[in-house]
C-alpha cells in the first residue's frame, strides 16, 4: 500500500530547533517532503547530507530565504510553489526567529527593526503569498511562539509602536518579547482569515542551547530547561494535535502539552490590535516599498 507523502514548507530549518524537528521527522517511517527556506543554503544542504536519511522515502529541498528582505520572500514563495507543484501543502511551519536590538536602522530601509521584520512582518507576508494554496489545501499552520509574549513592556500594547521601530534603542529582551507578541497577534488574525486551515501556536519551552537563547545567557541549570531534542518534540505535538479546543481563540499549545487558557495571552485577542498589526498584502507592499509580487 502506498503511503501518502506529507508536504511541509518551513522557515528556520537550518539549525537549532527547526533542524532538529526536520531531523526527527526524517527518522520516521512515514515519507516527508520538505521545502526549507534558509539564509545559508550550502551549509544547510551539507548539514542534511550528514544525516544520511533515507532519500528513497524522504526529500529535502533547500531554497534561499532572507526574511529581512521582503523581495526575497516573494522569490522564495515562487520557488517553493514551483517545487510543490500539484501536491497538497499539508503544513506550513513558521519557525524562523532572531534576537536583536532596535539600535540601528531597519533592514532595506524599513521603519521597523530587524527583529520585528523577521519574527513577524516577513512571515506574515509569506502567509499572504501562500494564502490561496493554504486555503485550498486546508493546511495546518504551526507558529513557533514563546512564553516571552507575556513580557511586553508595561503589559501595554501601546509600547509596541515605540519599541519595534528601527532606532528606538530597545534591547534584546524588549524587542524579542514585543515581536513574538505581535507574531501571536498574527496567528489569531490568520485563524479568522483562513477558516479552512488549522492554526496552532506552540512554545518549545526553555531551550538554553539554541543560538538565540545563548545570546540571553540562559543555562541548562535553570529550572524547566530542556534540550534541543526535547524542545523539538514539544513543537512536533503541534504538527499532529487533534484535540484542538472548541474555542477557536484557544490556539496556544504549551511546552508541556496543554492548551494555555486565554487569560495568559488575553492582550493578543483584541480584534482592533490584530487589524492594526496584521497588514494586508497590499498594505505591506506599499509600506515596505515593494512592487506587487508576481
Amino acid at each position: 500500500m502506498t503511503t501518502t507523502v506529507k508536504n511541509i514548507i518551513a522557515t528556520g530549518g537550518s539549525s537549532g530547533l527547526g533542524f532538529e524537528v526536520v531531523k526527527q521527522l526524517l527518522q520516521k517511517p512515514e515519507p516527508h517532503n520538505f521545502i526549507l527556506g534558509v539564509r545559508d543554503p550550502e551549509r544547510t544542504r551539507n548539514a542534511y547530507k550528514d544525516l544520511a536519511y533515507d532519500e528513497s522515502k524522504h526529500s529535502v529541498h533547500i531554497l534561499p530565504l532572507d526574511l529581512s528582505n521582503l523581495r526575497n520572500v516573494q522569490l522564495f514563495v515562487q520557488q517553493a510553489l514551483a517545487q510543490l507543484g500539484p501536491n497538497k501543502l499539508d503544513l506550513l511551519f513558521l519557525n524562523a526567529g532572531v534576537l536583536d536590538t532596535a539600535s540601528g536602522p531597519g533592514p532595506n530601509g524599513s521603519q521597523w527593526c530587524e527583529g520585528y521584520v523577521v519574527n513577524h512582518l516577513a512571515q506574515h507576508y509569506l502567509v499572504h503569498l501562500l494564502r490561496e494554496t493554504l486555503n485550498a489545501c486546508k493546511s495546518r499552520i504551526v507558529v513557533v511562539s514563546s512564553g516571552a509574549i507575556r513580557n511586553i513592556r508595561n503589559q501595554d500594547p501601546g509600547t509596541l509602536d515605540i519599541d519595534l521601530k528601527a532606532g528606538s534603542g530597545a534591547g534584546y529582551g524588549v524587542v524579542y518579547s514585543a515581536s513574538k507578541f505581535v507574531q501571536l497577534v498574527g496567528a489569531h488574525y490568520w485563524r479568522r482569515a483562513l477558516p479552512e486551515c488549522s492554526i496552532v501556536a506552540v512554545s518549545p519551552g526553555l531551550i538554553p542551547n539554541t543560538k538565540l537563547a545563548q545570546s540571553l545567557n540562559l543555562s541548562m541549570d535553570m529550572p524547566d530547561a530542556k534540550t534541543i531534542p526535547e524542545g523539538a518534540e514539544n513543537l512536533l505535538r503541534a504538527f499532529y494535535a487533534t484535540d484542538l479546543p472548541s474555542d477557536p481563540e484557544q490556539i496556544f499549545l504549551t511546552s508541556w502539552g496543554e492548551w494555555w487558557p486565554k487569560d495568559v495571552y488575553a492582550l493578543s485577542l483584541d480584534p482592533a490590535l490584530q487589524s492594526k498589526w496584521c497588514l494586508s498584502r497590499d498594505e505591506i507592499e506599499k509600506a515596505e516599498g515593494l512592487s506587487a509580487a508576481q
